[in-house]
């Protein structure tokens, strides 16, 4: 909003006189002294001039001839409707705002944005040269029809000779005419358009009189060639005046062969003729501002003879087609396709509701602007359906190719105001108290600290949303009260930019908070919106490992060296400070971080924990199909590790949970190669077998595809823990720390015998024979309950720590919510 030019930032409020003066002259681009042509001159006389077009003097007779009187008239209430429609939007938008350069295409473009309004503008643009074509071809058949060698008329001198060549070359010479006093300026295009405008209004006012002062005479017609290029026989016409058996042979339809193009003419065809009649009413609206003001190259004047004289070398291709008729189908659905636009673009400010759409214009409703879509896509279809998909498949590959290439951002688009009014509604209408298990789906809060090392896990955590909320939350230490201003509201625009490079589907969330962990709980409260808030709490994992800066080998953030990306902004890289350095103080402590996990399961929030994402493959966090050489294995251990106890009771809550998160992670094309691997632990008093075709038949219940491994619980440490025992007991260490680190160490090891063996890179576990095979990508391990001590917290992260070292990427998760159901 701040680099929008806004008309109140532009005039002080009052003058003494109560009278608001401009605040920077009136050589602004409102002032006076922008506008070079009158409203006569600039609004009614182009408009006049168009609708008294080419196809008034010489398609009138064509179009009643053909469709008789009544059809002909029928074509005007159908032209005049789609036009009046457009005309309605047209003010409405027009009376919202001030119009400046480029006419369709400004209205157009501030409202569905740069790209439609682009691609429109452009296709209006060539409806415009076709346009320029057409009455030039028109005015050679007239000049043809009287002064041409070959003319049949009682009159005429029948000098100029005739033929395709010849008449390319007089639409040169005429054309070279027209461009010559467009390329002059302004003001003589003016002064030359009141005087056709003298001119025509007189031959019109002749072609009325003419009706009582001529008498009936016979008119010879011009002959028209025969199929094998010879003469047909020459024919003749008769005019009669006001005559009751004239007008009544006049009244039914007698379609016939175009006498121009050998086509058999229809309703449609006719109408796409007449209506290049009835195509004005943009000639004001398109002078609000010469509509190739843009033009880089221009007189020192302003004048932009660079586009007229490109303009003249597009109308110099079109007079090679030679046919005015043929020509007609074209610019009749260019025509059409623009009007829509405009209807469109007025649908859409009143289907928003925005506040700030209120056109002192008022006769005009959302049916009207509907209407008029509807009517201009029917009418294209009618006349020409190749022509109209090929209008359409044009102003696509227009709009596509405006957005690759990117444009302004602060017009404001009218698609963000509907995005809005849509989204409110659906929100409202998203009942949480409807939610069924069947539907769920993680809705993630993504805690960052600083994204320069955590660039792998947001992209891991947008894998793992499925479709759902993700949310990036960070936590800025500080107190407002003694802080001149909120430091929050600046960082938005590099967190925007972040999710942008990164290609996340995420929205931000920041705030202000004296520690991490009160901030945390404010976006845990706080982040979504009604029946869109996270339910799950992702964080990386507390260690002591070196920060990496993986802005500086990731692709999609490479900047220039000099800090600054194209058109002057600051570089990402200088929006976020670097990595933490190893041994530097941290802001959050390790008691604040277990008390985090705490806080959102007392929230009923879910909690993952990602450790070494870093190690993961590049091509598992790519947007790919994931299809790689090398088979890789996603492994999941669905009990407690640090309470190892076999029987019924190991399908809990959370391990379902943790086979949920696995399976929609093997839902995103990165991952569907990787096969996904189940481990159930035996204790020494259960016999082989029995767990496993357990799972498999709940895994066959939940449609899940996995391999289902049993493994033997080493020495079976720990696996005389007494029944009635409570989860998170023995991290409370009743036992001591030493057997409960004996035991994370233990379940370490049995993990890691369970991995590829010819693993390796960056957090892989060491040693192994150098065997190639499938290799473990991410291991889920299921994250104990904290303890209910806060003085055990310290320990409770060791153990962590031990179970989850060297495991490569691994993500601990603990669940409290059910997601699975066997349903239908």
């Amino acid at each position: 909003m701040a680099s929008e030019n806004s008309p109140l930032l532009a005039y002080r409020l009052l003058g003494e006189e109560g009278v608001a003066f401009p605040a920077s002259g009136a050589g602004g681009p409102g002032g006076e002294s922008a506008r070079k042509l009158s409203t006569f001159l600039g609004v009614v006389v182009p408009t006049v001039l168009s609708m008294f077009s080419i196809v008034v003097f010489l398609r009138i007779g064509f179009v009643v001839g053909h469709a008789g009187l009544l059809q002909a008239l029928a074509m005007l209430l159908v032209a005049y409707f789609i036009l009046a429609l457009t005309v309605l939007s047209v003010c409405a938008i027009a009376t919202n705002g001030a119009v400046r350069g480029g006419g369709a295409y400004f209205m157009i473009s501030r409202t569905l944005g740069p790209e439609v309004g682009g691609s429109i503008g452009l296709m209006f643009y060539l409806a415009n040269v076709c346009g320029c074509a057409v009455s030039l071809l028109g005015l050679v058949e007239s000049m043809l029809d009287v002064f041409g060698a070959d003319a049949t008329g009682s009159s005429g001198l029948r000098v100029l000779p005739q033929g395709y060549g010849w008449s390319l070359l007089y639409g040169t010479l005429l054309l070279g005419l027209v461009g010559g006093v467009c390329t002059l300026g302004a003001g003589l295009y003016a002064r030359a358009s009141f005087l056709t405008f003298l001119l025509v209004s007189g031959s019109l006012a002749s072609v009325l009189v003419s009706f009582v002062a001529v008498g009936p005479r016979v008119i010879q017609l011009t002959p028209r060639p025969g199929p094998n290029g010879s003469s047909l026989p020459p024919q003749v016409g008769h005019f009669t005046g006001f005559n009751s058996s004239t007008l009544k042979a006049n009244l039914g339809a007698g379609y016939a062969k175009d006498y121009t193009t050998g086509a058999m003419m229809t309703f449609a065809s006719v109408f796409a003729v007449l209506f290049n009649g009835c195509t004005g009413i943009m000639a004001g609206a398109n002078m609000s501002g010469m509509i190739l003001a843009p033009a880089k190259v221009v007189s020192q004047g302003g004048n932009p003879w660079g586009a007229v004289l490109y303009s003249w070398g597009l109308v110099q291709l079109v007079l090679l087609v030679g046919k005015l008729n043929t020509l007609a189908a074209v610019v009749t659905v260019f025509y059409l396709v623009a009007y829509a636009a405009v209807d469109l673009s007025c649908l859409s400010l009143e289907w928003a509701s925005a506040p700030n759409f209120r056109p002192t214009f008022s006769l005009f409703s959302w049916h009207t602007c509907l209407l008029g879509v509807a009517s201009c896509l029917l009418m294209m279809f009618l006349i020409s359906p190749g022509a109209a998909g090929g209008s359409l498949l044009l102003m696509g590959l227009l709009c596509g190719l405006l957005t690759a290439r990117g444009g302004p951002s602060s017009w404001g688009y009218v698609s963000q105001a509907l995005l809005f009014h849509q989204v409110r509604k659906y929100l409202l209408r998203l009942d949480v108290r409807k939610d069924h298990v069947k539907f769920w789906r993680p809705q993630l809060l993504l805690l960052v600290g600083n994204p320069r090392g955590a660039l792998p896990l947001l992209r891991l955590a947008n894998q793992l949303k499925k479709g759902g909320l993700y949310v990036l939350g960070h936590v800025t230490l500080g107190d407002l009260d003694c802080l001149p201003s909120d430091p929050v509201q600046p960082q938005y625009g590099a967190w925007l930019s972040l999710v942008d490079r990164a290609q996340v589907k995420a929205f931000v969330d920041l705030t202000l908070s004296p520690s991490v962990r009160q901030g945390a709980q404010h976006l845990l409260r706080i982040s979504g919106l009604g029946g869109m808030k996270p339910n799950t709490l992702v964080l990386g994992f507390y260690d002591d490992a070196v920060p990496q800066d993986h802005f500086l080998t990731d692709p999609a953030f490479s900047e220039p060296a000099n800090g600054t990306q194209e058109g002057g902004s600051p570089a990402l890289s200088t929006l976020f400070p670097p990595p933490r350095a190893p041994g530097s103080p941290r802001a959050l402590s390790p008691q604040d971080y277990v008390a985090t996990v705490v806080d959102a399961l007392k929230m009923n929030k879910n909690v993952v924990l990602a450790r070494a994402c870093g190690a993961l493959p590049p091509e598992r966090l790519s947007r790919g199909s994931g299809s790689t050489s090398q088979q890789h294995h996603v492994d999941v251990w669905p009990l407690n590790l640090l309470r190892p106890r076999g029987g019924p009771g190991y399908v809990d809550v959370c391990g379902l949970f943790l086979l949920q998160m696995a399976t929609i992670l093997g839902m995103v094309p990165a991952w569907h190669s990787a096969r996904l691997r189940i481990f159930l632990c035996l204790g020494p008093q259960e016999a082989p077998g029995a767990a496993e075709e357990r799972l498999r038949a709940l895994l066959s219940q939940l449609r899940i595809r996995a391999e289902v491994q049993e493994v033997v619980w080493g020495d079976g440490a720990g696996s005389g823990q007494p029944e009635e025992e409570e989860e998170g007991d023995f991290v409370n260490s009743r036992r001591g720390d030493s057997e409960a680190e004996a035991l994370a160490c233990s379940a370490n090891c049995l993990v890691r015998a369970q991995q590829g063996r010819g693993r390796g890179g960056p957090g892989g576990p060491e040693g192994g024979d150098g065997e190639e095979g499938p290799t473990t990508a991410l291991t889920f391990l299921y994250l104990p309950r904290p303890p209910a001590d806060p003085a055990r917290y310290p320990h409770y992260l060791a153990l962590l720590e031990i179970l989850s070292r060297d495991l490569g990427p691994t993500l601990l998760i603990h669940g409290v919510t059910p997601v699975t159901c066997t349903d239908l």
